[in-house]
């Protein structure tokens, strides 16, 4: 019987459950770190059974530290929140209220997290106290991640360990030499499910750095053997630019988080021409929905209604989910639900059918209005993706008096470009007529814009605003 096969309610319980541990490890740019030691090692000093049946915010300034303390803090507290390491200060004091936080385990300064309530603050180290294991029956704890909100306030989203592990099959066992990375944090949902399949597969896992230039990454990921790694496609796009791209040796390579186009799944086809290509369909409230693995954009009809263990259908043009790996809910008075009266997720990803395929459109909230005509920012994305010339781009919207708001376009150029033969003029009218030419009027940019590069969110995709 596998490690995935067996009833476990806590990530110590299924590392317990895994033989291969002694010799698996888990490293950041700092240190490596065995499996087996974060089971028997404190990073709480010991005293993480003072906070049994508490809800724990768990804030750290790295992810190393944060997983020896969510192995000691799962199945013991009832509530752990995890807090990316790009949260505002000022919005502490509302997760803390909303969660109902009783401690906080941080390696922080106490006063960076006001005093919205009163809590037991608890300091953390990345230094593992050796303890004895603690055999004691663990509890079902409520995971907590954090998503952007639409009025700048996080939204708080309730998992369950079997919800977060449902994807995660037998099948998925890696064998022998299966070295797992991301670009992702495991703070995040695509970062925490890496982790986990690493964690219950007992495979090694490489940590990105927060502060780690992607040369570096890339560098020590292909030096520690990084066999299977995921990303957004913007993470892909900025580690293609990088001249250490060349030094990973991957054979599994996984995008998410993103609409996935053609052109990026060519480039990684070819700078990486031994690895399998796969885009999954993820969201932090919808959970893994499917993977697509036929090295193509979009995904076939067929998968709606042929996915083992989860419900889909498209309604309304979105794609809607239920499984048992969705979300349980928001946390918070008076916070609407994700969840239709059927149990289903409605993940504001617009989907459009194409001779038996189906492609992402965009976010439904994300429309640009040009004159009262629609434009989905990711589809023209999609189209000045496939230009020779372009690396990446971003499309948004720029206001406007007379249309409400027009098209515009940020795009970072190939290596070398512009040139001396190819001037940014010629090769912004190049760009224009390629639209012209796939395109309807109203979603040619208005306006291109030559950029150095594109910053992205602490999700990893690329940051949109309106100009």
């Amino acid at each position: 019987m596998t490690i995935l096969q067996t009833a476990l309610t806590s990530l110590a319980d299924a590392m317990r459950a895994c033989a291969e541990m002694r010799d698996r490890f888990v490293e950041d740019a700092d240190q490596r770190v065995a499996w087996s030691d974060l089971l028997a090692g404190s990073a709480l000093y010991g005293r993480g059974d003072e906070l049994r049946g508490k809800s724990v915010l768990l804030a750290t300034k790295d992810q190393l530290t944060t997983i020896a303390s969510l192995v000691e803090l799962d199945g013991i507290a009832r509530r752990v929140v995890l807090c990316p390491p790009d949260l505002p200060l000022e919005h502490f004091p509302y997760v803390i209220e909303t969660a109902e936080v009783d401690g906080i385990v941080s390696d922080r300064a106490p006063k960076q997290f006001g005093k919205a309530r009163s809590v037991v603050f608890m300091p953390c180290s990345r230094s593992l106290v050796l303890r004895p294991l603690n055999e004691e029956p663990r509890c079902e704890t409520e995971w907590v991640l954090l998503t952007s909100g639409t009025t700048g306030l996080p939204k708080l989203v309730a998992h369950t360990f079997a919800s977060l592990t449902s994807a995660i099959q037998p099948s998925s066992t890696q064998g022998t030499g299966t070295v797992w990375s991301t670009f992702y944090d495991i703070r995040r949902y695509g970062g925490l499910q890496i982790l986990l399949r690493a964690a219950l597969t007992g495979t090694p896992l490489v940590l990105s750095g927060a502060e780690e230039p992607t040369a570096d990454f890339l560098a020590r990921a292909g030096s520690s053997g990084v066999t299977h790694i995921s990303g957004t496609p913007s993470h892909w796009r900025r580690a293609l630019m990088s001249p250490s791209a060349h030094l990973l040796k991957a054979t599994y390579i996984r995008l998410s988080g993103e609409a996935v186009d053609q052109a990026i799944l060519d480039h990684l086809r070819s700078a990486y021409p031994q690895a399998r290509l796969v885009h999954a369909f993820a969201s932090t409230e919808a959970g893994v929905g499917f993977e697509v693995k036929d090295g193509n954009a979009g995904f076939p009809e067929e998968v709606l209604t042929g996915t083992p263990n989860v419900e889909m259908k498209v309604e309304d043009s979105t794609l809607r989910i239920r499984s048992a790996g969705c979300a349980r809910c928001y946390l918070g008075d008076g916070v609407p639900s994700f969840k239709d009266e059927t149990g289903f997720v409605s993940t504001s990803d617009v989907v459009e059918l194409h001779n038996g395929r189906y492609y992402f459109a965009g976010r439904r909230d994300g429309v640009i209005n040009v004159g009262g005509l629609k434009v989905h920012p990711e589809q023209v994305e999609a189209v000045i993706s496939r230009h020779s010339d372009v690396h990446m781009c971003l499309v948004r919207a720029k206001k406007s008096p007379v249309t409400g708001a027009l098209v515009l376009a940020e795009v970072v150029l190939n290596a070398g470009l512009p040139s001396v033969d190819r001037d940014a003029a010629a090769i912004k009218e190049s760009i224009l007529e390629f639209c012209r030419a796939e395109l309807p009027l109203h979603k040619v940019p208005a306006l291109i814009k030559i950029v150095p590069s594109l910053a992205l969110s602490g999700a990893g995709k690329v940051m949109r605003r309106d100009a």
